[in-house]
Parts: C-alpha cells; structure tokens; sequence
C-alpha cells in the first residue's frame, strides 16, 4: 500500500518535470538523487507539501515493511525443524 502511494506521488512530480523541460524530467528520472532537489526546489503544485509528504513518507514506510517482511522470512526459513514427537 506505500509503494503505491509512492508511485502515485512520484508520478506527480515526474509529470511536473516533464511539462517543465525535456531535459529535466530526464533528469529527475535518471539521476539518482536529483529527485530531492527538485522536488523542494523547482516543484509547484496546489499540494505540494502533501504530495511530498506522501513521497519521502511512504517510501520510508515501505522500506521498513519490506524489510521486516525479509527479516521474518529468513527466520522462517533458517529455523531448524521441529524434533520429531514419539
């Protein structure tokens, strides 16, 4: 679910870019951190606080999530079997 408030808030931005120039929505979209720059520089919008709020939130959410998921699979699955029952 915060990915795709991510994707949704990214895509906000990444239009806004590409309506601004050729180049700099090229930009946003290949250089890794220019993003960030852009986005408390150059972006405007009606919603611009919520937008980014949903942004940097969310991706940050979503990283601790995918990586508690992969944390409790791998305890699964390193867990040694259970000894049998007699």
């Amino acid at each position: 679910m915060f990915g795709v408030i991510t994707l949704v808030c990214a895509a906000f931005l990444l239009v806004h870019a590409f309506r601004r120039s050729l180049g700099t929505g090229m930009m946003v979209l290949l250089v890794p951190c220019y993003v960030l720059v852009y986005a408390f520089s150059q972006f405007e919008h009606p919603r611009k606080n919520l937008i980014l709020a949903g942004f940097f939130g969310s991706s940050v959410l979503a990283a601790v999530f995918l990586g508690l998921g992969a944390h409790a699979l791998e305890q699964v699955l390193v867990r040694p079997p259970p000894p049998p029952i007699f």
